[in-house]
């Protein structure tokens, strides 16, 4: 991700075209707003479209703008994305998604630098700073016909690839506390950490949504939590299964790991031990609302001894 930001800030204030492919969820339309804010436009229109979500039948009308009477319901003259990025960035979300007629015609603007609007006879000219995104492989997308190489080319002059957040992991719990403090002013609460048994399981799973379900499962998390700690009971019982489920996996693929690496049965089995007495004990904690006494008594402990469990695994309570 540094070397991404370098790359940002090393091209933001050229003309050239940026291409950014990744996932669904990495960031996208982030990288393009950063490139944008960081370039001589900054202060110009960031306008952006989302080629996938407009139809087919009317995309045109929307990159292009049209006249007046140029179809049925043209009651006025109306200018298009590109028209209203003048001067500014038009950013092209899913731009794979768009149909072979209009990559053409988009082809042509690129390299002109000018268009009609639909119905219109006058050539517009424009200066637009272009980006596009997609999560599709592009270049399968050009081998198998549904994308033009033309168009590939005069759109890859600056590649950006964003990586999934399972292959980022140092970066989970920095954005998970960014979007704790995030929710926090938003829905007025006063988040201030998770429990180390939900870290730990939050930062193995792999987040198939990336940082856009990253982030809507702590929001979920956060309205719905009754303390000032997030535990693995505040997750949407879904992804709570779906994470514990991955944890179990990681946590049997790092035993065996360990055992081949030489350490001792013994220790491997107490620090596995201690990760389920933990589990264990926070959930009897939440059950019984952060009460010592109640959480003792249920376990079967003496609030002694349950204090000094919480010490040893390092539980922290309300």
């Amino acid at each position: 991700m540094q070397e991404i930001l370098r790359v940002i800030h090393k091209i933001a204030a050229s003309p050239s075209t940026v291409l950014i492919t990744g996932e669904s969820g990495t960031g996208k339309e982030l990288v393009a707003l950063e490139i944008h804010r960081n370039s001589d436009r900054a202060d110009k229109p960031f306008i952006k479209i989302n080629c996938a979500a407009i139809p087919h039948n009317l995309i045109e009308s929307e990159l292009f703008g049209y006249e007046k009477g140029a179809f049925t319901g043209a009651v006025n003259s109306k200018p298009g994305r590109f028209e209203l990025a003048h001067d500014g960035t038009l950013f092209l979300d899913e731009v794979a998604e768009m149909p072979p007629e209009m990559q053409v015609k988009l082809l042509r603007v690129i390299q002109e630098s000018e268009f009609e609007r639909v119905g219109g006879l006058s050539t517009i000219k424009i200066n637009v700073r272009l980006i596009a995104a997609t999560n599709k492989d592009i270049l399968k997308e050009v081998r198998d016909g549904r994308f033009r190489e033309d168009l590939f080319y005069r759109l890859n002059v600056v590649p950006i690839y964003l990586p999934p957040l399972r292959e980022r992991r140092v970066d989970i719990e920095d954005l998970i506390y960014f979007f704790i403090r995030k929710f926090n002013d938003r829905l007025h609460k006063t988040i201030e950490t998770l429990d180390q048994n939900c870290l730990q399981k939050l930062l193995v799973y792999s987040w198939p949504g990336n940082i856009r379900q990253l982030e809507n499962v702590l929001e979920r998390s956060v309205l719905m939590s009754e303390s000032n700690i997030l535990r693995l009971q505040d997750l949407a019982p879904e992804v709570a299964e779906a994470v514990a489920s991955e944890s179990k996996e990681a946590d049997v693929s790092r035993f065996m790991q360990e055992y081949q690496s030489g350490e001792s049965f013994k220790d491997i089995v107490k620090r596995q031990t201690q990760s389920v007495e933990r589990e264990i004990i926070e959930r009897a904690l939440a059950q019984n609302d952060g009460n010592i006494t109640k959480t003792a008594e249920k376990l079967g402990l003496s609030r002694k001894g349950l204090q000094l469990k919480l010490k040893e695994l390092g539980i922290v309570t309300r």
